[in-house]
């Protein structure tokens, strides 16, 4: 494949994919991602920055006409939250009450199902969950949160832990993903990639302590409790991460076939702790974060 990579170019943990031609541009500046697109084509387009449907809308007037598929990157927090019955399987109904997040996003695939059914715009629209690489932490607080475990003081776990939740390594997502491309199956339809590992999150963090090497010290905090102590964590925790998730992963087994996730949590979580201890500079501690933490294990604990 000859890949074309546009973005705003200022990562400092993501280098340049090699062997990629680079086009430098913003995804909240349409302006700017016309004139780098110019008056290239593609056999495919996949978009993992839109947001909002007005960034969708730009990218329907780009790109008609100049390719034959457009992936949209929606997100499995779009599935009805309480989930209403397990597994989740692509027609559950979109409704999200608790997280601007997951509307704009459904507002973003009603653009797109509009523009399929009005004029046949080759768009597939894509489900993920949780997906992570060595960088990403999955609990909340990032390596505020590890250096916790390491430290061995007490971390915190939302509800009473046993909810049930999906992590999709990024190769996992990613063999998945290229899988649809070009594929006339995946046409006008959505689907989700996630593993069909679904981990309780006192296990999550268990894990994360086994490749530290140490017990964690794990205190429960009710949802609605963490959210008003920190605000910024209260949408994606009390819309998402709260609610056990099971996918059924039927549809892109059919589409893509002989893919299945084959990274466990087990491995990932190792992965995660040689990424950050390899490097100190990518151990920051955030101080209101672990102040917060620490006022929230003293009510709980």
């Amino acid at each position: 494949m000859t890949v074309t990579l546009l973005n705003r170019g200022t990562s400092t943990t993501r280098p340049p994919i090699e062997g990629a031609e680079s086009l430098v541009g913003d995804a909240g500046d349409p302006a700017s991602i016309r004139d780098a697109v110019g008056t290239l084509e593609f056999d495919v387009v996949a978009n993992f920055r839109a947001f909002t449907p007005d960034q969708v809308e730009a990218d329907l007037e780009l790109f008609a006409g100049r390719t034959g598929q457009y992936l949209f990157i929606s997100s499995a927090s779009a599935y009805q939250k309480p989930v209403a019955h397990l597994p989740i399987v692509e027609s559950t109904p979109l409704r999200n009450p608790f997280w601007q997040y997951s509307r704009d996003k459904i507002a973003c695939e009603d653009v797109l199902v509009r523009a399929y059914r009005e004029s046949g715009f080759p768009m597939t629209i894509v489900r993920p969950s949780h997906t992570y690489d060595p960088t990403l932490i999955p609990l909340e607080g990032g390596w505020t949160t590890l250096a916790r475990i390491r430290d061995s003081r007490p971390v915190i776990v939302h509800g009473d832990g046993t909810s049930l939740w999906t992590l999709t390594h990024a190769r996992d997502f990613a063999r998945a993903f290229v899988g649809l491309f070009g594929n006339p199956h995946a046409l006008g339809a959505p689907v989700h990639i996630t593993s069909d590992e679904a981990l309780p999150w006192n296990l999550i963090a268990t894990l994360l302590a086994d490749a530290l090497g140490v017990e964690p010290r794990i205190v429960h905090v009710p949802s609605d409790a963490i959210a008003r102590e920190m605000p910024d964590l209260g949408p994606g925790l009390v819309g998402d991460k709260a609610h056990s998730v099971i996918f059924d992963n039927s549809r892109v087994k059919g589409l893509v076939p002989g893919w299945v996730a084959t990274t466990p949590f087990a491995v990932g979580a190792r992965e995660i702790v040689e990424w950050y201890l390899a490097d100190p500079a990518r151990q920051t501690v955030d101080a209101g974060r672990d102040g917060a933490f620490d006022a929230l294990a003293q009510r709980f604990g």
